[in-house]
């Protein structure tokens, strides 16, 4: 009866999969993947609607020409005997993500000869399709040099900024010591085996206090940078250049003339020489008393000095702090992923997007059944993807809810009755509660911030146990959980809360990732 029973839903599985074939379609990132040379990358390829591709062939090759075999899956297990020498033990899929319909490729250890276009073929006996991503390695090039080239006719000088070996070929800024961008010429390029090289070239003028430029190369993730500092010296030498061209000219017209100004030069010291002794006198007298004003004057600015220093100290401090978390930030946005969330996770009241990026709560409770992975009371969600080594970072749209939880958990969290998300739970958040920002730590941490956060970024660093969140418009850190032990998955948490008569209707939306290095 029981082996009945069996065959019977096996043969209903099958002939739903069957109808529902038609409808299925791969699809992944329409963008180029930006990464950098040494570190590891996912290819995004995904069944859409969710389907399982645990029964299905899976394959990955590379649009080279002779299409290189990168990975294939198929019977269950990874069948690589052909697989390129290149990508030997380097690629593999997420298989407990094969069920969700995520076939997508992680490729470790990433070189420049990996860059190009990648197909991501999927098929069953009845139906396949495929979809094309393509890669682009960022190498950092050399440190930029910068070499005085010549003197402008114009009494400027002439400077080139060189470098080599960067992929793909960045972009060149000249910048003065604010930081304005200054006109330049065009930028050579040249590419060899080595990578691009660049000689970008600019002309600069006596600024007497600002004599300080920066030649500025930039990629999506790297940036380089390198000073010169001219001093006016160098500038007159070119005036005095000048100036000898010039004298040789007038030399004839100058000896004319030499003679009848010095006689009235002679005159005009003699006058000057009584004028002088009378001036003096007058001059010693106002000068002791001129002393005694400057002296006590000198006082009074020393103590307004000393204050406006210990001032500016503390600002220069301030903003060396606010500059070194804006630097450390944008190292943690390279580790950006894209996460989708998980609609057989969501408690029932909460609507989830068909793109899966957005959590709203509605007004009424759908009927779903409760399985053991769906919340039935807690207003929460995962994500679809999971977390089990290295890093990993996202960002979250909050502008508009009075009431919010974000953060990540692990696999194994409780998801029915009342849930207190902390990490003795399994839990490591943050959020908002009517105007008060709060770390869900134990006890719970307040949170003081400058503004009103409209996005936070989430940074996990799996091996370090860290979990930090960040103001993305500010560029400023929130709160860090740290010396965490993880040894489960980690799945992003979301919790956009009740909705209270309208007050707490906006969702919560997963944002793509902009780098602005």
């Amino acid at each position: 009866m029981r082996i009945m029973f069996l065959c019977v839903t096996l043969l209903t599985i099958y002939s739903l999969m069957e109808s529902q074939s038609e409808g299925l379609k791969v699809v992944g990132p329409d963008a180029p993947l930006v990464a950098v040379a040494g570190e590891d990358l996912v290819l995004p390829c995904f069944i859409k609607p969710n389907t399982s591709a645990v029964d299905l062939r899976v394959e990955w090759f590379k649009l080279d020409g002779v299409n290189s075999l990168v990975h294939l899956y198929n019977d269950h297990e990874d069948r690589n005997e052909k697989q390129a020498q290149a990508y030997k033990r380097r690629t593999s899929l997420f298989k407990e993500e094969l069920q969700k319909g995520n076939a997508s490729l992680k490729l470790s250890d990433l070189n420049v000869s990996d860059e190009g276009e990648y197909k991501c073929f999927i098929e069953d006996k009845s139906w396949f399709d495929d979809i094309t991503v393509r890669i682009i390695v960022e190498v950092q090039g050399s440190n930029p040099v910068i070499m005085m080239e010549s003197y402008d006719h114009s009494g400027g000088l002439n400077l080139v900024c060189e470098s080599k070996g960067w992929n793909p070929e960045p972009k060149v800024l000249w910048m003065n010591r604010e930081g304005d961008t200054l006109p330049a010429e065009d930028t050579q390029i040249h590419r060899d085996t080595e990578g691009f090289s660049v000689k970008h070239r600019i002309t600069v003028y006596d600024y007497s206090d600002s004599n300080k430029f920066y030649c500025r190369l930039l990629q999506k993730h790297h940036m380089m940078e390198t000073e010169v500092i001219i001093n006016s010296k160098v500038f007159d030498a070119w005036k005095w250049v000048v100036g000898i061209s010039v004298s040789a000219c007038l030399i004839a017209v100058g000896s004319i003339v030499t003679a009848v100004i010095c006689y009235k030069k002679e005159l005009q010291k003699q006058k000057q020489k009584a004028a002088s002794e009378l001036q003096k006198e007058k001059e010693n007298a106002a000068s002791e008393l001129q002393m005694e004003k400057e002296y006590a004057a000198s006082e009074l600015q020393k103590e307004k000095e000393n204050a406006a220093s210990e001032l500016q100290m503390e600002k220069e401090y301030a903003e060396l702090q606010r500059q070194r978390v804006e630097d450390e930030f944008k190292k943690k946005k390279k580790f950006a992923v894209d996460v989708t969330l998980d609609p057989d996770t969501a408690h029932p009241n909460l609507i989830v997007s068909a793109d899966g990026k957005q959590v709203t709560h509605g007004d009424t409770r759908q009927y779903l059944p409760d399985t053991p992975q769906r919340f039935n009371k807690h207003v929460s969600v995962l994500v679809q993807q999971s977390f089990s080594s290295g890093r990993f970072y996202y960002e979250v749209q909050v502008r508009g809810k009075t009431v919010w939880a974000l953060g990540v958990a692990t696999e194994s969290i409780n998801r029915k009755g009342d849930i207190i998300p902390i990490p003795q739970g399994g839990f490591w958040t943050v959020g908002l509660i009517e105007n008060c920002y709060v770390a869900f730590a134990d006890p719970p941490v307040p949170l003081t911030l400058r503004e009103k956060v409209e996005k936070v970024g989430v940074f996990v660093d799996y091996e370090e146990g860290l979990v930090s969140f960040y103001d993305v418009k500010s560029s400023s850190h929130i709160y860090s959980f740290t010396g965490q032990s993880f040894t489960e998955k980690l799945y992003p948490f979301f919790s956009p809360d009740l909705n209270y008569s309208g007050k707490n209707s906006a969702p919560l939306i997963i944002s793509p990732v902009f780098n602005t290095e």
